[in-house]
């Protein structure tokens, strides 16, 4: 047990520091849209659908993702980080290039966003969090403009509470979650066989939000 533990704090460690995106710093420019509260969108990939809700508590990370999707940003992306027992991130527009393959990872649109983190908005199994750069590269812990994970193993990601923001949740399809967590991966925890997010749209009842 100690050995699994230190191998996967070893890997945690690494996994936060390389969860770069939207490297490029400086003022957010986001230009919102209209939407409910707390939407609810699907997350259709090739191993299923993810359902997520959006948290009220976090508008400004709320309001980037809803802008995002209504833009189709995230269609064809890979999950292009995936450790089992961990989380699985995705997010980066470089991936939809394989001849970018080098630079996965790195990617976002250009932007950050400033932390938003709230106490009651913890790492539990199936929460959605921003990727952020690196403490040192990033003191302020902005998080990405674009890439985002999905906690799989609550206790293994309890440690990132208040130092990533959480501002969604799986509220159906936590089985494809655990697929995808369980694929194959390379020394690079990259998907051995392409995991595409083919594209996210509004739940059914939340059509026309855009």
């Amino acid at each position: 047990m100690a050995a699994t533990a230190v191998s996967c704090s070893m890997k945690q460690e690494n996994a936060a520091e390389q969860s770069a995106a939207g490297n490029n710093s400086g003022d957010m420019a986001l230009q919102t849209k209209s939407s409910a509260e707390e939407p609810v969108f699907d997350i259709v990939t090739d191993l299923g659908t993810i359902r997520i809700r959006l948290y009220k508590e976090t508008p400004l990370h709320r309001d980037n993702f809803v802008k995002l999707v209504s833009e189709g940003y995230y269609d064809g992306v890979l999950f292009h980080r995936v450790i089992d027992g961990f989380m699985i991130q995705t997010g980066d527009p470089l991936t939809k290039s394989p001849e970018k393959a080098d630079m996965y990872g790195t990617g976002g649109p250009g932007y950050t966003i400033p932390a938003e983190f709230n106490p009651a908005l913890r790492h539990k199994k199936g929460a959605l969090a921003a990727a952020r750069r690196g403490d040192a590269a990033n003191p302020k812990k902005e998080s990405s403009g674009s890439q985002f994970y999905i906690v799989q193993d609550e206790e293994n990601c309890s440690q990132l509470d208040g130092s990533y923001t959480v501002f969604g949740e799986v509220i159906d399809g936590l089985d494809v979650v655990d697929r995808i967590a369980a694929c194959a991966t390379d020394r690079r925890d990259r998907p051995v066989d392409d995991i595409h997010i083919k594209y996210i749209k509004p739940a059914a009842s939340q059509d026309g939000n855009f």
